[in-house]
C-alpha cells in the first residue's frame, strides 16, 4: 500500500510539470534554448543512468538476463518508435520557433497523452519493485518532462490556444500518467511475473527517448565549449542516478 501511495504522489508531481510552460514566457526563444539544451543533456544522462544503474539490475535479479528480456527491451524501443510514427509527432524538447512548427495541436496532445501514460507505466512498475527504484525512475522522468512540456506548451500556443487552455489541456494529457500507474498496480495483482516485462519495456522506452529524441538535439549545438558543458551535464545526470544507490542501501 505504501508503494502505491508513493507511486500516485510521484505521478501527480510528474503531471504538475506540465504547468511549467508558463514560466518560459518571459524568456526569448534564444535564451530559452540556451537554458534547455543543458536540461536535455542532464535528462539524457539521468534516463540512461536509471536504465543501467537501477532498472537493469532489478530485471536481472528477478529473471536473469535472457533472450526473452532482450525481446522485452526491444519491444519498448519498437513501441516508442511506432507511436511516434502513428501520431506523426516527435517529443518536442526545444521551444517552438518559426522554423520548428507543429501543424496540429490535437496530434501533439494525443501523442503527449500516450507518452505520459507510458511514463506512468514505468513509474508504477518501478515502485512495485521498491520505493528507491521508483524514486530514481520518477526523477529521470521529471527531468525529461521539463524541456518536453515547455516545448508542448509552445506548440499549443502557436496553434492558436490561449495560455489558459494550453495549460489546461497540457495538464489533462499529463494526468494519463496516473492512469498508467493505477493500471500497472491492478494488473500486477492478477498477472504473475508481469514486473520483469514492465521494467524491460520501460528500459527500452527510456533508451529510445534518450537516444532518438534527446541526444540528437544535443548534436544540433556546435562548438567545443558547448559540447564540453553538455558532457558535464550528461555525466551529472548519471551521477545523480548513482548517488541514489546510497539511498537504496539504507
Amino acid at each position: 500500500m505504501l508503494n502505491f501511495i508513493y507511486a500516485i504522489v510521484s505521478v501527480f508531481v510528474v503531471s504538475l510539470i506540465s504547468l511549467i510552460g508558463v514560466f518560459s514566457l518571459p524568456f526569448s526563444d534564444k535564451k530559452l534554448k540556451n537554458i534547455l539544451i543543458y536540461f536535455i543533456s542532464f535528462s539524457a544522462g539521468a534516463l540512461l543512468g536509471d536504465v543501467f544503474i537501477h532498472l537493469m539490475p532489478e530485471i536481472i535479479d528477478r529473471s536473469s538476463y535472457s533472450l526473452t528480456i532482450a525481446v522485452y527491451i526491444l519491444s519498448g524501443i519498437a513501441a516508442s518508435f511506432l507511436l511516434e510514427k502513428i501520431v506523426c509527432w516527435r517529443h518536442c524538447h526545444m521551444p517552438i520557433t518559426k522554423t520548428h512548427v507543429h501543424r496540429l495541436a490535437y496530434m501533439n496532445l494525443f501523442g503527449d497523452f500516450i507518452h505520459n501514460f507510458i511514463d506512468g507505466l514505468s513509474i508504477g512498475a518501478s515502485y512495485i519493485v521498491g520505493i528507491p527504484v521508483g524514486i530514481a525512475t520518477t526523477i529521470a522522468v521529471v527531468l525529461h518532462e521539463i524541456p518536453q512540456e515547455i516545448g508542448d506548451f509552445g506548440v499549443l500556443l502557436h496553434s492558436g490556444l490561449t495560455k489558459t487552455k494550453a495549460l489546461f489541456y497540457n495538464f489533462m494529457t499529463a494526468t494519463s500518467a496516473i492512469l498508467g500507474t493505477v493500471i500497472v498496480f491492478i494488473l500486477s495483482s492478477y498477472i504473475k511475473d508481469l514486473t520483469p516485462f514492465l521494467l524491460s519495456f520501460a528500459a527500452g522506452n527510456f533508451i529510445y527517448i534518450a537516444g532518438a529524441d534527446l541526444i540528437p538535439e544535443l548534436h544540433k549545438e556546435e562548438g567545443a565549449k558547448k559540447g564540453f558543458v553538455q558532457l558535464v551535464f550528461f555525466l551529472f545526470g548519471i551521477l545523480i542516478m548513482m548517488s541514489l544507490l546510497f539511498y537504496e542501501k539504507k
